[in-house]
């Protein structure tokens, strides 16, 4: 079954007492996104705050993947349990829900998706919202192993520079990419990682939804290759990497990861290479 699912197929769900809706929405204004709607919420939505809750909250990055210790119980006070079958969505489309969406699969769960157009495309259908998040009612069972090759660090990707079989994927703007405009983030220089590749992320976007795959396909197929063994998403700081790395997984591509301390990490690190 595809990661991306419909509000039609959300409403369907409904019934099923598995199900568990996740507002993944940050406050971090993307570039390019459609506005955010702070009102609004799908019915019976959980807050799965990535920002501020599920997090390093020791580290000076913004959003780093937690612990597997903290995920775990983080999760199991938030009521997740390991059959739960979770929709994770955001406030403008899919914009910040895709990492929502990795940081699950990361710690094994299997049943995770993402609501195609997010709240955006829920009202756009005409499903009723609410002005109040949910409650956990009880103490949830979610266990998990965290698997360490879906969010991987600086030492890493240094170190993958100069394999021919690992390509890493840069997601912002070109313009980002090749210099051409300063960084929004203070003390961050300008460039990419050496030897990546620029895949923005506002290109597979047709406003608040991902294009159709058949189109991801021919765009990915200009920058992704499938002769690489292991393939890298990188961006500004962990959000719209995931992005491309979904779109990258709806078409096909295997043994992906996000480098999560991102161009914030990389491009304050005086001692690590730019191009």
């Amino acid at each position: 079954m595809s990661p991306l699912v419909t509000p039609q197929w959300v409403v369907q769900q409904l019934d099923n007492p598995n199900l568990v809706l996740l507002d993944a929405s940050i406050n971090f204004q993307i570039p390019g996104e459609v506005e955010k709607d702070i009102e609004n919420l799908i019915p019976n939505t959980l807050r799965f705050d990535y920002d501020k809750e599920f997090c390093d909250i020791d580290c000076d990055l913004p959003h780093m993947m937690p612990s597997q210790e903290r995920f775990i119980g983080l999760a199991q006070e938030l009521g997740l349990n390991n059959e739960s079958v979770i929709v994770v969505y955001d406030n403008s489309g899919t914009f910040a829900s895709p990492r929502a969406w990795w940081m699950l699969k990361a710690m094994g769960h299997e049943h995770v998706y993402v609501l195609d157009g997010g709240l955006t495309e829920w009202k756009k259908q005409g499903f009723d919202t609410v002005q109040q998040y949910d409650q956990p009612h009880k103490l949830g069972n979610f266990t998990g192993t965290l698997n360490p090759n879906y969010f991987v660090d600086s030492i890493y990707v240094l170190n993958q520079i100069d394999n021919p079989a690992s390509l890493t994927v840069d997601a912002r703007s070109r313009q980002r990419f090749n210099k051409e405009v300063p960084e929004p983030r203070a003390g961050v220089r300008g460039g990419h990682i050496p030897n990546s590749v620029c895949q923005p992320f506002a290109e597979l976007m047709d406003g608040h939804k991902l294009k159709p795959v058949n189109e991801l396909r021919e765009i990915l197929s200009l920058s992704l290759r499938d002769d690489k063994e292991a393939t890298i998403f990188s961006c500004g700081s962990g959000v719209t990497a995931a992005i491309v790395l979904l779109a990258a997984h709806l078409c096909g591509y295997e043994n992906l990861s996000v480098y999560d301390g991102s161009w914030t990490e990389w491009g304050q690190r005086e001692e690590l290479p730019i191009e």
